[in-house]
């Protein structure tokens, strides 16, 4: 019986094959259901169906996670093990993984791995059970969460050892009864997947808890402004970095987008003497977000942590101010590499939300998408086991840093702290002169040569940028 359904299965198939193909043949190509494929190629499958949404919705189609576009080469760059001319380090020699983030402050925080929890706030973002089974996770590694653009919420704050808040452009953590309850305080002007736009939570998808922590009233939107209220000069924000400081003591860091005018930004923030700096590059996530400011807006991650962190050496603070990179670092190769480029330690959100649904993700699918888990507004966060979404986490987190500290001993290094440009090369000219890492074509002592002489090369990449307003990197 099997038997003959299987060959009544094949035969149909078969049959509906054949005649695909030959209308696919025989149509002329404008009635031809095959002119999907290359229109398809020519717009991308992501495009076309933006396209279809923004039609059908006729406002800002809301995109999870931020962009697919990955703009920062990381692949491109490589560690350098060492074997003789400085030894590996010993297995049972332990590598110091822990930051102190603030050391001019009076309470300086320091994280046992340089891997926090990025800026996910409840309500705007995620649901109270996803940032607990988040805070649960950071503590059991003894690293830190965000609390995001979100008023305190209590939960998250007890499960937090660690916890640092924004003081944010919709004023729900900006009194002093909430911000003197934070071990740092990161000043929200922007991030990588929004530059400073303003977004609005509407009413109707506010619930009871939500108006409660964010102290709103009923039927009030909750708005995210451009500008941080109070904050319209750099005066402005000199004197409230200086006075959060003095009044709470903990390290007071500023977060900004990464843009090309960065150093100027950097500047300002240098003045004010803020304890750190985050910065999200283009590629950072968030719960859902206009394509147009995640694919077409910022400065990708790696030339943002490059640059800033040579503009504080050049302004001799980069021992005063902790680099905090963030935006589209996935795997623990990816954070490694922004530390041996000057980040002290980075924030991670997408790969933490992954890592937190793992397996539950089977409860989602095939029918609901597995952030229907963990945000807000989703329609399965009552099915979310917290303890076990925490366990996952941590289990990740221990994952990537024990990776890391395996990258270390083959540099022979004892902490990662200490991994620096020297540590790493690229394969791409390009990005060796732009982040003044070496070259692995040839040798460090030929470096100079090798573009000596093959200067003419970049002489003809530079009229490009000249002629044509873009560089072609290959």
């Amino acid at each position: 019986m099997l038997r003959f359904i299987e060959n009544l299965i094949r035969s149909a198939i078969n049959e509906t094959v054949d005649k695909a193909m030959t209308r696919a043949i025989r149509d002329q190509y404008t009635e031809n259901l095959f002119g999907m494929i290359p229109s398809t190629t020519k717009v991308g499958v992501t495009n076309l169906m933006e396209i279809a949404m923004r039609a059908n919705q006729g406002t800002p189609v809301s995109r999870p996670l931020g962009s697919p576009i990955h703009l920062s080469p990381w692949e491109k760059i490589l560690f350098n093990p060492v074997h003789l001319f400085r030894s590996p380090t010993p297995e049972n020699v332990g590598i110091s993984t822990s930051v102190t983030i603030g050391r001019r402050a009076r309470r300086p925080m320091t994280i046992s791995i340089p891997i926090m929890i990025a800026a996910m706030s409840f309500g705007g973002a995620l649901s109270k059970s996803a940032k607990i089974a988040l805070a649960k996770a950071a503590t059991a590694m003894g690293t830190a969460t965000n609390s995001g653009e979100a008023g305190l919420l209590e939960e998250e704050r007890e499960a937090a050892q660690l916890f640092i808040g924004q003081y944010n452009r919709g004023g729900w953590m900006n009194t002093p009864d909430k911000y003197r309850r934070l071990d740092a305080i990161e000043i929200q002007l922007g991030q990588g997947a929004q530059g400073s736009a303003p977004q609005r939570t509407t009413a109707k998808n506010i619930g009871e808890e939500f108006r409660e922590v964010f102290e709103l009233q009923e039927g009030e939107d909750a708005l995210i402004h451009s500008r941080l209220p109070g904050v319209n000069t750099k005066d402005d924000f000199i004197q409230l970095v200086r006075s959060l400081r003095d009044e709470t003591g903990v390290p007071v860091g500023l977060k900004i987008a990464a843009t090309h005018h960065l150093e100027k930004e950097l500047q300002i923030a240098i003045e004010a003497e803020v304890d750190f700096v985050t910065l999200d590059g283009a590629e950072g996530g968030t719960h859902g977000g206009p394509p147009t400011l995640q694919d077409d807006v910022g400065l990708p991650t790696l030339f943002a942590i490059t640059r800033a962190s040579e503009y504080f050496a050049r302004k001799g603070v980069f021992r005063d101010i902790n680099l905090i990179a963030t935006g589209g670092l996935i795997t623990p190769g990816h954070m490694l590499k922004a530390i041996a480029l000057g980040a002290d330690c980075v924030y991670i959100g997408t790969a933490a939300i992954m890592a937190l649904v793992s397996e539950q993700m089977v409860e989602a699918l095939p029918f609901e998408p597995p952030t229907s888990l963990v945000v807000y507004s989703g329609k399965l966060t009552d099915q979310l086991d917290v303890d076990k979404a925490a366990m996952n986490l941590t289990r990740y987190l221990n994952a990537c840093v024990v990776e890391m500290e395996q990258v270390a001993v083959t540099l022979g290094k004892t902490a990662l702290t200490d991994i620096s440009k020297a540590d790493v090369c690229t394969i791409d000219p390009f990005i060796a002169k732009a982040a003044g890492i070496q070259l692995g074509y040839v040798s460090p002592e030929n470096q100079d040569r090798f573009y000596e002489e093959t200067r003419p090369l970049f002489a003809a990449g530079e009229a490009e940028i000249d002629g044509e307003q873009h560089i072609n990197v290959h």
